[in-house]
């Protein structure tokens, strides 16, 4: 089934100037970039993004480093787009995630792992909805 997931080109990626070795990783496994663009998020942007987390004891850390740089927020779009990308990116920690993910090849830490991805379609749609109006996104 066709569905559409958010991603999310992290500072830590964007400054090592790696957006298109990224995104040439997601369109090899399938996955097509129906939209894009270069953002500074703003501290609001970013608190809301990472609401979920307030209470956890990384979450100023998190909005700070999310600020600290330019991302690239992206739509994909595939089958299954929501696992296939997760699985693509890799896990959390780059130590524990897969040869050939994402995390793998380009994160530094957990902390700057160089992307985040939707874990569900629901939050795919919360998502791609911060940042996307849906003629911005060219299937």
């Amino acid at each position: 089934m066709t569905e559409r997931t958010f991603s999310i080109i992290k500072p830590d990626a964007t400054k090592r100037n790696l957006t298109g070795k990224i995104n040439a990783v997601i369109e090899d496994a399938g996955l097509r970039i129906v939209a894009q663009r270069r953002i500074r998020m703003t501290e609001a942007q970013a608190k809301a993004f990472y609401e979920v987390h307030k209470e956890r004891p990384f979450y100023g850390e998190l909005v700070e480093t999310m600020t600290s740089a330019p991302v690239v927020v992206q739509v994909l779009e595939g089958d299954n787009a929501v696992a296939k990308y997760r699985e693509v990116m890799g896990a959390t920690n780059p130590e524990q995630a897969a040869a050939g993910t994402i995390r793998k090849l380009f994160a530094l830490n957990v902390g700057e792992n160089s992307v985040h991805g939707s874990d569900s379609q629901d939050n795919a749609k919360i998502e791609i909805a911060q940042f996307f109006t849906e003629d911005q996104i060219v299937g």
